[in-house]
């Protein structure tokens, strides 16, 4: 079976494709090999946050791309996707109207989601990589949007979404960090008094923080190595972020907002070190997939397309 998933954020445009393998037939346990992987930097959060809708250049971007993944996802016999806009979509004026635009223009059915959804699709995923004995802090920092989950004993007990993003104007974060600030320390408190807490992150900035520090064998960092690879961050101008260090532009453009929130969530917490699974929304999208096929249920508006 090959599904596929769709992923429309505030940075960036993904597509995955991924074929679901069955490794032993005595087991329920199901391994998604990725077999395509598409990431245009589309920056929707550039126009939305700044003229609340999206422009006329970005919606012809955005019908390309969907023309592309369509064709993408024909291409590799996909028998089921799902497509998803988070919060630059979900902010936007015109949000609707375009999603309903590239429905009628290429088939391809666009939901936007509220944080708390995108939330509750990624807690499909991250929460099998949690102990049961320990307590953890999710961050997941996107370009438009951070959501936080808290989980004690492998549930999750409190959630929320924060107007926060590495793509946003500092300026426009004020209010939001001191809010954030009082939900963590008044939840943590609440839940866990004086009981050690450790971040989980996902996002493409953290996954990158760790390639930088050569840890991919170790998926924890501290929050000392944070700091240390932020302050060599900036170090660099934009231009030799990209140049120098061989950062994508919206990588390089964006890589130092976006840490500077996840240091600023575990400050909240009191938490030194955060755990890097390297998962996102799209790999939540794919275990619902398989789930929604496996049950055998009437498919969705975001059907295989004809």
């Amino acid at each position: 079976m090959k599904l596929a998933a769709i992923d429309i954020g505030s940075s960036g445009a993904r597509l995955l494709i991924s074929n679901v393998l069955h490794p032993s037939k005595n087991s329920s346990h199901v391994v998604f090999k990725d077999v395509e992987y598409i990431r245009f930097p589309l920056q929707l959060g550039k126009d939305v946050f700044k003229k609340e809708k999206i422009g006329k250049k970005k919606q012809l971007q955005l019908l390309k791309l969907f023309q592309a993944f369509k064709l993408v996802m024909e291409l590799h016999e996909v028998e089921d996707y799902m497509a998803l806009a988070t919060s630059a979509f979900r902010e936007a004026t015109n949000g609707t109207e375009i999603a309903f635009w590239l429905r009628r223009e290429t088939g391809i059915n666009l939901e936007i989601i509220d944080g708390s959804r995108e939330a509750e699709i990624l807690n499909h995923v991250i929460i099998k990589q949690l102990d049961d004995d320990k307590n953890y802090m999710h961050i997941d920092v996107g370009g438009g949007s951070t959501e936080l989950n808290l989980y004690k004993k492998h549930r999750k007990i409190a959630a929320r979404s924060f107007p926060i993003g590495s793509v946003r104007e500092a300026a426009e974060s004020e209010l939001p960090r001191k809010q954030m600030r009082t939900w963590v320390e008044e939840n943590c408190q609440k839940h866990f008094q004086n009981e050690e807490i450790i971040a989980v992150g996902t996002g493409g900035n953290i996954n990158k923080i760790q390639a930088m520090l050569n840890k991919d064998s170790d998926k924890t960092l501290s929050q000392t190595d944070i700091v240390r690879i932020l302050d060599y961050l900036n170090n660099f101008s934009l231009e030799d972020k990209i140049n120098i260090l061989e950062l994508n532009p919206d990588r390089a453009d964006t890589i130092v907002p976006a840490t500077n929130i996840y240091l600023y969530a575990m400050e909240c917490a009191h938490i030194n070190k955060i755990y890097v699974p390297k998962l996102g929304l799209k790999d939540g999208m794919m275990e619902l997939l398989y789930q929604r096929n496996l049950k055998n249920k009437p498919k969705l508006a975001s059907a295989p397309l004809l």
